[in-house]
């Protein structure tokens, strides 16, 4: 009651006049919020202040409506008109704080609004505009992943920002949306690797995993030669040419590699630009970033400059215990591969009390690791310490350990193995028994010079308790029976008392000994045996059973028995190989370091595979940046240096100061960089002014840009430039074929004028860098690829609110452009609601549930014809799949083999699961497979490549909507409740004439059933037809409703979460029930 009443005061203070009142309502309500108290029934006062002209207010009421605004769509809706009009806010807070909310309200209806804001902030003047839009894209993109096309065009334009605001945040974004375009990355690679130490923490980690990926892509791996150089070094030194040269040929033919892994290395200057400009971030306060540059260090560097890693990890294990347990996962699998870096530091991984015990067994996994000959005597010291411990499950992992270290160092074999016999006689029955395992295990290795040890543990059977211990004791008398002749049947008599009191894994073992025994010593062990076979014959354990019978038969020869009781002892008493002891961490490395996935040692959701070694480097020239060059001036120079003395923040060159730093940085480490040192530079003011307007105008803004120029000044040199050297452009772009079309002339231009406030660079590198950057806008002709895009980013943005850009057709007519730009709420209410012009039916054939789709043509395939349909039958391995049943038929004369899948290439989200490779289809036969497929609840196509043993042919197979779904079974007065639920904006009408064919129900049924994967709900009018379904992934529910009249006339009604799925099915079952 007195939290009621607390809020009712509240809503009054938001209902004043005063904005006092308002200001401190606001910040009580956030205070709430951050203490975690529900604030969500004050959303209707809260958004009425969303215009109040007070800025601080202002501030907090986006606060609250972005944590908020998802959970209220519908009021959120209401006031979305002032949401466009905060984007326009002359306050850069306002204009960010209204794109964070309207992004945060995950409704599909106003995908086309948030797109629109997205590009107008991505083009805004404040970089924390720009930093709030790359923020959004992966929001929208996860609401409608259909939009990435155009999501990837500002990526792409905010990637050449050149602030250190944006650069992580667009970094996360195209690691969200297409980390797959690795092109894009190419001509910001070097501003990137020079902002790197000036861009906050998080955007540091982001940027370094990225540019680890990017690198392991684009640059040869500096290891490669390692061994070649290694040993004919001395000889290339001190020999002739001539015997090199034939020394090299016969390597290389034995080696049968390629001669270019051969030649010696040389390491890429840009690779050693990430390299340099990584390392000082070892001493980053960020323990993530520390172990975002380790990681980076460890898959890129090489081998000789990985040491440097060592020392800043180390420093790590001094933090807390969650960063000191990530630190000691990946310094275990380094340590397995690069042993030497962590020697020196051997001392930082000793054991403390106070340790947690996951800490503690890591260490001990690394002390383990770093064992070799010199050090061994004092790592085992350590371990006999840490045997005392109370933590017993860190005690069994130090006897693990210790004979990890006897298996590794055959030098302390002995001693090792001595002192857990020593063990043996230890009070703790834990200790006792993970020493009997390891000694099980070590003496597997030599057998026959540690008789007296097995003796030894024989007669440890009447104490030890722990099922895996006596089954290990009882395994390693019945392996070496003839080594202890006389006491295996002393202990098979014991064991055969107590077997029925046994855990089963020591029953198995009393059998195993029982029928070692009875064929080495039939005489005294044949009646126990028998004995032992008769208690496990009638065991409540089917397994022991099923062992009992099978031995019996095998080593009891009967008249029945067959041919296999000759090799008896072959079976029971062949020699077994030691086992291998290794390091859980030894497979580790081919996740990333650092990743959730190392850490869990399996493939998290998300996680993208560490590309390996290209096998020759791609072209660096990719890299190289155009930068037009700029004739000198007198009145530059001095403007130039007028700003070197400004502060390093000041008003003017906030945004430029660290970018300058860090080229002129770079400049002076390497001249190689010097063309993207000069892009880099530049006064934040002229960058923002050439950022203003809209990218889908580009004739208009051309226009706007020549005046500005003409206003300016400066940039006329350009074009005059640009016109005195169009045949070395064309001379350019016969060399450089990987270049990028002119789609984008607008970001070009905004460059150009950007770049006139940077500072001089070299002569050569700024005529290069021109010659390149003329031939980018002297093209004229671009590429297929990209005219496709545009103009199906053209298509859609013609139409705001139209929810057919989901599906592969052209969108029909929709709503007007204007109506939402309007300020007016009336108007935003109008084009948000869902007109008959937007779900007009569309042509789309109707998909049967058994009608069969062509996957691939037997001319197309080489006399291979595929079919496929949706069975509509669950998938067994995942629920969440669909069914997809294949028919290969082969039409061709000869007999084709090894049918399978590869490269399978999906959206975000999507699943396969691939069918059953078939090794042979015989000519003229048919066969059969099924496949899963969890298209994440959209129609998006699954691609990939059908393979035979000949040949590989890319094939596609997209969803109907109707497909997607799965009956669900509902009542009347179910089905009613979850309609009720299920309205406004999540409900569909639609009204239409039957055809003449289909004006009874069973018609109506059979048709609506054949579109989608529906079932029928019971319903008490015979005029209206009721189904239900949900989705398959996601499990959202679908209704659909069919009202008819006698003259044919008739309404469909679909209520769905996901309106998207509900209006393509709307135009399904439209175009079933009007053919």
């Amino acid at each position: 009651m007195c939290s009621s009443l607390r809020h009712d005061d509240l809503k009054e203070m938001l209902d004043s006049n005063k904005d006092s009142l308002k200001l401190e309502a606001m910040k009580r309500i956030v205070a709430m919020i951050a203490r975690g108290k529900n604030a969500s029934d004050l959303f209707p006062a809260v958004v009425k202040n969303v215009a109040c002209k007070n800025i601080e207010v202002k501030k907090l009421v986006y606060v609250y409506l972005v944590r908020y605004a998802e959970e209220q769509q519908d009021l959120a809706l209401l006031s979305i008109s002032t949401f466009q009009r905060g984007l326009k806010d002359p306050n850069q807070l306002i204009r960010a704080s209204a794109l964070r909310v309207l992004s945060s309200i995950r409704v599909t209806i106003i995908v086309p609004i948030m797109m629109l804001a997205i590009k107008e902030a991505a083009s805004d003047m404040s970089p924390y505009v720009r930093k709030t839009a790359a923020h959004a894209i992966p929001k929208l993109y996860s609401l409608d992943p259909e939009q990435k096309d155009q999501l990837i065009e500002v990526i792409e334009k905010l990637l050449a920002d050149k602030t250190t605001l944006v650069a992580g945040s667009v970094v996360m974004a195209f690691e969200e949306v297409c980390p797959e375009r690795i092109e894009l990355i190419h001509k910001n690679y070097r501003k990137l690797c020079n902002l790197l130490i000036d861009v906050e923490e998080w955007g540091q980690v982001v940027i370094i995993n990225m540019l680890t990926r990017y690198a392991r892509t684009q640059f040869l791996n500096p290891n490669m030669n390692e061994s070649f150089l290694e040993e004919g070094s001395d000889k290339t030194f001190y020999g002739s040419d001539e015997d090199s040269d034939e020394e090299e040929e016969d390597k290389d033919k034995k080696a049968e590699a390629p001669m270019v892994k051969r030649k010696p290395y040389v390491m890429d200057p840009d690779h050693r630009l990430l390299l340099r400009n990584t390392k000082p971030l070892l001493q980053s306060r960020n323990a993530a970033v520390v172990m975002a540059v380790a990681q980076l260090y460890f898959h890129l560097a090489p081998k000789a400059e990985i040491g440097v890693i060592a020392k800043a990890l180390v420093r790590l294990l001094r933090s807390h215990s969650e960063v000191q347990y990530v630190v000691l996962q990946n310094v275990a699998t380094m340590s397995i591969k690069r042993r030497g870096m962590f020697e020196p530091y051997l001392k930082s991984f000793y054991i403390r009390s106070t340790d947690p015990t996951q800490i503690k067994i890591l260490k001990l996994e690394v002390l383990t690791n770093l064992a070799n000959e010199t050090n061994i005597s004092t790592i085992l010291r350590e371990f006999q310490t840490y045997i005392k411990s109370m933590d017993k499950d860190f005690v069994a992992a130090t006897i693990q350990a210790i004979g990890r270290c006897a298996t590794n160092i055959g030098e302390v074999r002995d001693t090792c193995l001595n002192g857990l016999v020593q063990l043996l006689s230890n009070r703790d029955e834990l200790v006792v028994a993970e020493s009997v395992v390891v000694i099980k295990k070590l003496l597997q290795m030599q057998p026959e010079k540690h008789s007296d040890i097995i003796k030894h543990m024989a007669k440890l059977t009447d104490n030890i308790q722990v099922p895996m211990a006596r089954a290990s004791i009882l395994w390693l008398i019945g392996e070496y029976c003839e080594h202890v002749p006389k006491i295996a049947p002393d202990v098979l008599r014991k064991m055969a008392k107590s077997f029925t009191n046994e855990e089963d894994i020591v029953k198995l073992q009393i059998i195993n000994l029982a029928a070692k025994l009875y064929l080495t010593n039939s005489k005294q062990t044949k009646l126990l045996t028998q004995y032992v076979l008769n208690l496990a014959k009638y065991d409540q354990n089917y397994d022991i059973r099923d062992r009992a019978r099978f031995i019996r038969q095998l080593i009891v020869p009967t008249e029945k028995s067959g041919a296999l009781s000759k090799y008896a002892k072959k079976l029971f008493l062949a020699i077994k190989p030691a086992p291998v002891l290794e390091s859980p961490f030894k497979d580790r490395d081919h996740f990333q370091l650092g990743s959730l996935s190392h850490l869990l040692n399996a493939k998290a959701g998300g996680y993208q595979e560490l590309p390996d070694w290209p096998e020759a480097a791609p072209d660096p020239c990719v890299r190289n940046v155009e930068v037009p060059e700029w004739t000198k001036c007198s009145s530059r120079e001095k403007r130039k240096e007028k700003k070197v003395d400004k502060p390093f923040y000041s008003d003017s060159d906030g945004e430029s100061g660290p970018t300058e730093s860090a080229d002129s940085e770079s400049d002076s480490a390497s001249g190689s960089e010097s063309g993207s040192g000069l892009e880099e530079s530049g006064s934040g003011s002229e960058s923002e002014e050439s950022e203003e307007g809209s990218e889908s105008e580009e004739e208009v803004e051309k226009d706007k840009k020549k005046k500005k120029k003409i206003e300016l000044k400066k940039p006329v040199q350009v074009s005059e430039s640009e016109q005195s050297s169009e045949e070395e452009v064309r001379k350019h772009e016969r060399k450089n074929k990987l270049r990028k079309s002119v789609s984008e002339s607008e970001s070009d231009d905004e460059e150009e004028s950007k770049s006139e406030s940077s500072q001089s660079e070299s002569e050569d590198s700024e005529s290069e860098a021109e010659v390149k950057k003329k031939k980018k806008a002297a093209e004229t002709k671009p590429p297929p690829k990209p005219v496709k895009k545009e103009c199906k980013k053209e298509k859609k943005e013609m139409s705001l609110l139209d929810l057919d850009d989901f599906e592969p057709t052209p969108s029909p007519q929709a709503t007007p452009l204007n109506s939402f730009l309007s300020s007016s709420l009336v108007n935003d209410l109008e084009g948000l609601s869902l007109s008959d012009a937007v779900l007009s039916p569309a042509a789309i054939s109707p998909c049967s549930a058994l009608k069969s789709y062509e996957l691939l043509h037997r001319i197309t395939g080489d006399g291979l014809c595929v079919e496929y349909c949706f069975s509509r039958q669950p998938f067994p391995p995942d629920a969440n799949m669909v069914s997809v049943q294949m028919q290969f038929t082969n039409n061709a004369t000869s007999d084709t083999k090894n049918l399978h899948m590869e490269d399978v290439k999906l959206q975000s989200g999507m699943r396969v699961n691939e069918f059953t490779e078939i090794e042979l289809l015989p000519a003229g036969e048919t066969a059969s497979a099924v496949m899963g497929i969890d298209f994440c609840d959209s129609t998006q196509a699954a691609n990939f490549q059908l393979c035979t043993h000949r040949r590989k042919f890319f094939v596609s197979i997209q969803p109907p909507v109707g497909e997607l779904m799965r009956p669900v079974f509902l009542t009347e007065n179910e089905f009613k409740k979850e309609q009720g639920q299920l309205m406004g904006m999540n409900e569909i009408s639609e009204k239409l004439t039957l055809d003449v064919k289909c004006r009874n129900e069973h018609a109506i049924v059979q048709r609506v059933i054949t579109a989608a994967n529906l079932s029928r709900v019971p319903c008490g009018s015979d005029k209206e037809c009721r189904f239900g379904g949900r989705t398959v992934t996601s499990g959202s529910l679908v209704l659909a409703t069919v009202s008819s009249r006698e003259d044919g006339a008739a309404q469909l009604t679909v209520n769905c979460e996901k309106m998207v799925i509900g209006t393509m099915l709307v135009k399904d079952i439209l175009l079933a029930l009007t053919q």
